[in-house]
């Protein structure tokens, strides 16, 4: 059978092959069962504003990228405009296409060296996972090799976690660049035979790879298409259990011990034995006196923040660092005093600039000094609290003072010390919930109206706001307050519920 016309074999095809030859399939022949989280569609459009910066490194460059009137890549065109530049001696060339039988490639940075090309692949990790990105570089040689191109160089060029923007940002000291050729050589030499594998499997449009779970289907990336291959599973599997790395995981599945049932004789920890137990007897756990002597460390008044952050991975405002968090909006529930009234405040900066002085000096306002806080698995609100305080020095003894009063309200759930079938594996608050008020609308992420129902999304939408309309604008930050607050009204819940189970 011949190879499939309307099928090609990208750098991301390839390098998908490698990681799981049945999810290249899936993708091939049923993409509408791919499940693309936000945490994965966060780093594409990570990657394209990286990609688009690093273009400039080798100063003067053209851009091979066309596209269609339907706004897709025109292929055709890139390919003709690429020869065009390789033939007039082009120095830099971003987006250069080049194709051979039926792969393809699009090289990030093809910049000319002595008699040859040297081949830069961008990425927006700070880590140079030099295996990994070794198969998408090699894929590209191999096609440019195939198409006569001299390959001088193979590089990738990454973000440097140490850079700190101070004035203009600097692309030059953003990125930084490793020489992968000793990985692209081992590489190198297995691509045709995995080309030819790859190929073989996709003539066949029939046959589903049967590919069991491994350890591929989480490295190096989470597969999409988990959901899928682990339908089979029952409700209550190995994979469903509390802090068990994923290989041991895959370890009891290939020994066939999958089910719960099947977990009663093995040897779990504490909260692992709790889980398969409480989850076969459909019981609830919860001990008292370990919840009445966490309680007693809380005192009136009675405060419960949230912060919401985002990771710019070009750092935007002066004195940060790439990917590092920057704290935008925060929701505040407090109680002055046992039976008073449950009161509100919270804080929402301006998109497009630095929120960061504004929350600080707002959030030292509403929370007076040595009164009882609590947060939701506080080492993300200390942590936030701790950097505002480096930053802001004249704020610090206040920040920091915040922070020292600050108690866990996960620490009786990941304890041990309360649970709920329900929960799963998983103490966050998006799990606790839930499990606790099960039949309440009111505390139901999914039943917020707009366009924010998780911490993905409010990260992804607070940057954008800037360039939105002005009714856009108005209905994205709603969104954003109702969400926060449903955060830390959330764990007034939860504290109640804690204190209702505890000993009188």
């Amino acid at each position: 059978m011949a190879f499939p016309k309307h099928i090609g074999i990208s750098k991301s095809r390839y390098t998908l092959y490698r990681q799981c030859p049945k999810a290249l399939w899936l993708r091939t022949y049923k993409p509408e069962l791919c499940i693309i989280g936000d945490a994965l569609q966060q780093r594409f459009q990570a990657g394209s504003a990286v990609g688009d910066l690093a273009k400039g490194l080798f100063g003067k460059f053209v851009e091979a990228t066309s596209y269609d009137e339907n706004g897709k890549l025109n292929l055709s065109k890139m390919l003709a405009e690429t020869r065009k530049f390789i033939d007039s001696g082009t120095d830099v060339i971003c987006e250069a296409a080049f194709k051979y039988e039926d792969g393809y490639c699009a090289v990030d940075i093809l910049k000319k060296e002595g008699s040859g090309y040297a081949i830069y692949e961008v990425k927006s990790s700070t880590d140079a996972d030099n295996e990994v990105y070794a198969q998408d570089v090699a894929y590209q040689k191999y096609i440019l090799a195939h198409c006569g191109i001299n390959v001088t160089g193979t590089y990738l060029v990454c973000i440097n976690s140490d850079y700190v923007l101070d004035g203009e940002l600097d692309i030059h000291k953003l990125f930084k660049i490793q020489d992968i050729s000793e990985a692209v050589t081992q590489e190198y030499a297995i691509v045709e035979n995995q080309v030819a594998e790859a190929k073989k499997m996709l003539v066949q449009e029939d046959v589903e790879p049967d590919e069991d779970l491994d350890a591929h289907c989480h490295k190096p990336y989470d597969c999409a298409f988990w959901q899928y291959c682990s339908r089979h599973l029952p409700e209550k599997s190995i994979f469903s259990l509390y802090r068990m790395n994923f290989g041991k995981k895959i370890e009891y599945y290939q020994n066939g011990i999958i089910s719960f049932e099947q977990l009663k004789n093995e040897t779990l920890n504490e909260k692992q034995q709790m889980q398969v137990d409480c989850s076969l007897n459909n019981t609830i756990y919860i001990n008292e006196v370990e919840i009445t002597k966490f309680l007693s460390t809380l005192s009136y008044p009675l405060y419960f923040l949230d912060f919401e952050t985002m990771q710019p991975v070009v750092p935007e405002y002066q004195g940060t660092h790439p990917y590092q968090q920057i704290p935008f909006q925060y929701s505040l529930h407090y109680i002055e005093k046992e039976g008073g009234e449950l009161m509100h405040k919270e804080f929402l900066g301006v998109s497009g600039e630095d929120p960061r002085r504004a929350l600080a000096e707002q959030l030292c306002r509403d929370i007076p000094l040595d009164v009882c806080t609590t947060a939701y698995n506080k080492a993300f609100e200390c942590t936030r609290l701790t950097e505002l305080a480096e930053f802001f020095p004249d704020l610090a003894e206040h920040l920091l003072n915040i922070r020292d009063h600050i108690i866990d309200l996960l620490v009786p759930f990941q304890s041990g010390w309360y649970y709920v079938p329900a929960m799963g594996s998983s103490f966050s608050i998006k799990s606790v919930l839930p499990a606790l008020f099960p039949d309440d609308p009111e505390l139901d992420y999914h039943n917020l109206q707009g366009s924010v129902h998780n911490g993905g999304e409010a990260m992804s939408i607070f940057p954008k706001i800037k360039n939105m309309a002005p009714d856009e604008q108005q209905a994205a930050r709603h969104s954003l307050l109702k969400y926060c607050e449903l955060d830390t009204y959330a764990m007034v819940k939860v504290w109640q519920k804690l204190s209702e189970v505890s000993q009188s």
